[in-house]
């Protein structure tokens, strides 16, 4: 499946998973009692505090989506060497289409099953981490921005010493992708202002996007 393998790495691709990427982050802090579906490193330590202070609820309410992200990278492991043979599919288009779907379900789930909302969400981030590593020939992470920040940075440092049009161009590309997780955190918000839980079906019309586009021939730049 190379021309799938192209597509998954291509920045059209990119964008749509840098921008469900940031729509996530939003949705689970803004509309799911401030939990992190992407940024594990607040939520360990916020399930750290909590647990010092003996606020036990809501430790668990902090711990539980690490385990899902984690849970996430597995399964999104296990499908890559259950499919990676396949000839008519390409592994990454079942994990993007799983995430679609597990997003569409989140949708139905009152705020009483936040814990369980954020748990998947963080599920799908955790897939999608793992199965979608290099955007533009550049790994990259589209859940989220710590990685891209340093990456970004010391291109543009790269530039500033040696003057390699290259690594100005990879520093704005890193920086640009930033912006996009960005944006798709402001559509985030928009979206659960007007629709509350139902908002992250926005980000499951975009994982179903990403897969109808890996169907395509080519690649896509």
């Amino acid at each position: 499946m190379k021309e799938s393998k192209q597509i998954s790495e291509s920045m059209g691709l990119g964008v749509i998973l840098a921008l469900s990427g940031g729509f996530m982050d939003a949705y689970s802090y803004v509309c799911r009692g401030q939990v992190f579906a992407n940024a594990q490193t607040g939520n360990i330590l916020l399930f750290g505090v909590n647990l010092s202070e003996g606020n036990y609820q809501m430790a668990i309410r902090y711990v539980v989506p690490v385990l899902a992200f984690t849970s996430g990278i597995a399964l999104a492991d296990i499908v890559r060497h259950r499919f990676q043979t396949k000839a008519k599919i390409h592994w990454r288009q079942v994990t993007i289409l799983v995430e679609a779907i597990i997003l569409f379900l989140i949708s139905f789930m009152p705020q009483t099953l936040n814990l369980f909302a954020n748990s998947l969400t963080s599920l799908v981030c955790g897939i999608q981490v793992e199965s979608f590593r290099k955007i533009n020939g550049n790994r990259i992470a589209t859940t989220m921005c710590i990685g891209n920040l340093r990456t970004a940075t010391q291109s543009l440092c790269d530039y500033w010493h040696m003057k390699e049009k290259a690594a100005a161009k990879k520093g704005t590309f890193f920086y640009g992708m930033i912006g996009i997780f960005v944006i798709g955190a402001v559509i985030g918000n928009a979206c659960v202002s007007l629709w509350q839980e139902k908002a992250i079906i926005v980000s499951s019309i975009l994982m179903f996007s990403g897969f109808l586009m890996m169907f395509m021939k080519g690649d896509i730049q």
